[in-house]
């Protein structure tokens, strides 16, 4: 099992560059996790892409309900968004370089996959694969590791 970021998770739908490295990679590990915050986050990039114009309403509609049955049927493996983790970002955030840049979603991601026992993280945002090490984690970023 591989732990995916919302970044990733909507990447795996949305056809934009990198997408099907994203699936591929998610097919081939065969189970992906991710924190319970994905439900949102997911769902709010959908709904950006349609604010932005890159997306038609029939088409977000299309998506919304794809990652809706993806969800009910377990594709996402949904770690649960427990009150302990963020508790656990709020200290991380006591301790902390001053130079590091990592949000607060971002910062629960990392605490989820570290706290579920996994070693990676994958996602393409730059500034949660740079915060990575300070949470014990190895950020994967299969879109810029693939070969050219």
């Amino acid at each position: 099992m591989i732990y995916f970021d919302s970044a990733y998770v909507a990447k795996f739908y949305l056809n934009e560059p990198g997408h099907e490295l994203v699936r591929a990679c998610a097919i081939s590990a065969g189970d992906v996790a991710t924190c319970e915050l994905a439900l949102a986050e997911v769902t709010a990039v959908f709904h950006r892409k349609l604010r932005e114009g890159f997306l038609t309403l029939a088409e977000a509609e299309i998506f919304f309900a794809e990652f809706d049955r993806d969800v009910q049927q377990g594709l996402w493996n949904l770690l649960p968004l427990k009150s302990e983790l963020l508790e656990q970002v709020a200290g991380a955030y006591r301790t902390l370089p001053a130079t590091v840049f990592l949000r607060s979603a971002d910062a629960l991601h990392l605490i989820c996959a570290r706290e579920n026992g996994f070693a990676e993280i994958h996602t393409n945002d730059r500034h949660l694969l740079a915060s990575a090490p300070h949470f014990g984690l190895k950020g994967v970023d299969v879109i810029a590791n693939a070969p050219s």
